[in-house]
């Protein structure tokens, strides 16, 4: 299928269940805004989708304090179907519908899939709690949505890899989001969203489509401009101090870089 037929669908599903994700969305409006919705797309498609994925071998591997993952986003290297799966995420009227849904105008796509594209974890991978960077390559709009598509089948609590927001800091409990098969979750992006995926506890790779949407304006009039930003776990103390102390020196970076030291590379080269 080609990504406006994939988008159609997207938005026959959303708009068949609009006024339910919309309730879900005003809920958590007030701290992170938050909605899923499951069986997105017809089950076959779904699974032929995660049977093109690309092997973690065929990925970039992340290994760091702040996260274990693989990433892959110069899509014309992978399947044609991954490439317009994503893109139907950037179709126009699904990124209208996301956006009455989250009650948010002039909400745009982004045609580079700057920190998007696929995400691959496999046993023991993990991210920490995080924010994420603030805006987009060219740091002319703010990141204002995720939305996260998961396709590996049979993925249970058990599993591990769920996706986790905090709320209410992260001094609190975490809401976690399963990270089950067909399954989309949208949430908010601003100065407060705090949020992580748990360790993958089982053999096998979790697989999921990735994309953002920008804005001219921030979620929050408090927000200001910041780096991915990285955060210990409670039970992390040592590892919270190392990760402060690296915000604060990539921060410093960004203060005399603008665009940082180098181009990021995790965007799509057409």
């Amino acid at each position: 299928m080609n990504r406006n037929e994939i988008a159609h669908l997207i938005c026959t599903k959303l708009i068949a269940n609009k006024e339910v994700l919309k309730a879900q969305f005003l809920k958590s409006k007030e701290t992170i805004g938050y909605f899923f919705i499951d069986d997105l797309l017809p089950e076959e498609l779904a699974l032929e989708i995660h049977n093109k994925f690309p092997t973690t071998k065929q990925a970039v591997r992340k290994k760091n304090l702040r996260e274990f993952k693989f990433t892959a986003y110069q899509m014309d290297d992978y399947n044609t179907l991954l490439e317009e799966v994503i893109y139907a995420f950037q179709n126009k009227e699904v990124v209208a519908l996301v956006s009455e849904i989250c009650e948010l105008e002039e909400i745009f796509e982004d045609e580079h899939l700057y920190a998007g594209g696929l995400s691959l974890m496999e046993k023991d991978n993990f991210l920490n709690p995080h924010l994420d960077n603030s805006h987009d390559k060219d740091r002319n709009r703010w990141r204002v949505l995720n939305l996260l598509y998961y396709v590996t089948p049979n993925w249970n609590t058990e599993n591990g890899g769920h996706l986790e927001i905090w709320p209410q800091g992260l001094k609190k409990t975490q809401t976690t989001l399963e990270s089950k098969f067909n399954r989309l979750v949208v949430m908010t992006t601003h100065q407060n969203s705090w949020h992580s995926v748990s360790k993958v506890l089982k053999d096998d790779t979790r697989c999921c489509v990735s994309n953002y949407y920008f804005s001219d304006t921030p979620i929050l009039v408090s927000d200001t401009f910041h780096i991915t930003t990285f955060r210990g776990r409670s039970s992390e103390k040592v590892k919270d101090v190392f990760l402060r102390i690296d915000n604060s020196m990539r921060s410093s970076l960004r203060k005399l870089f603008k665009k940082g030291i180098r181009e990021n590379p995790h965007q799509y080269k057409k």
